[in-house]
């Protein structure tokens, strides 16, 4: 299966009872938002059959740090728990603002998923087409999920520093763009394609 960066609602709606498709909400709340309760909002409304990725919930607690990757093998138990299966075809949104999918894209590759692609518009996008929306909790069997860490997804500051001095041509691009023209998402695809090659 060839799997694109991005998919559109039209495209995700024909393909929506295809087995080998799944769907992920990943809506967070963005910075000055953080009392919404996005798991309500969740059961509220969602893109019928997504599962809830919680990113706050999926993240690191041990560390002073906000939003650190969990272990592998703790994302593998939760991802199982949610009915993720590593070898469907995923797909992730948010709100339709970039804010939060592009880190559930990531952390999903990071640990070794190979088919992810997000939905360009996100919910937002997914609305405006007039398209349904499901309410409550979507429960699953448990998934298959088996985490493997990809090394070459994470680096550190002076990593990136090291190489911004040694290729000045490099693009440095924040991870939270709460608008990112098709240009500027062109572009980071050239250069995240270094490490996670399209399939």
């Amino acid at each position: 299966m060839s799997t694109t960066w991005f998919v559109g609602a039209d495209w995700l709606a024909e393909h929506i009872d295809d087995p080998e498709i799944q769907i992920i909400d990943a809506r967070m709340a963005s910075p000055g938002q953080e009392d919404r309760n996005v798991a309500q909002e969740y059961l509220n409304g969602h893109i019928p059959g997504a599962v809830f990725f919680d990113i706050e919930a999926l993240s690191d607690h041990t560390s002073p740090l906000p939003h650190m990757l969990p272990r592998p093998e703790t994302f593998a138990v939760a991802m199982r728990e949610l009915g993720v299966n590593q070898d469907k075809h995923l797909i992730v949104y948010d709100e339709g603002n970039l804010f939060s999918a592009p880190r559930a894209w990531w952390m999903l590759r990071t640990f070794g998923v190979e088919k992810v692609s997000i939905l360009g518009g996100g919910l937002a996008g997914w609305q405006r087409d007039d398209l349904l929306l499901e309410e409550g909790a979507v429960e699953l069997p448990e998934g298959e999920f088996n985490a493997a860490f990809n090394p070459e997804a994470v680096v550190k500051v002076t990593d990136v520093l090291w190489q911004a001095m040694k290729i000045r041509r490099k693009l440095l691009m924040p991870a939270r763009l709460h608008v990112l023209t098709q240009k500027l998402m062109n572009l980071a695809q050239v250069y995240v394609a270094d490490i996670f090659p399209e399939h």
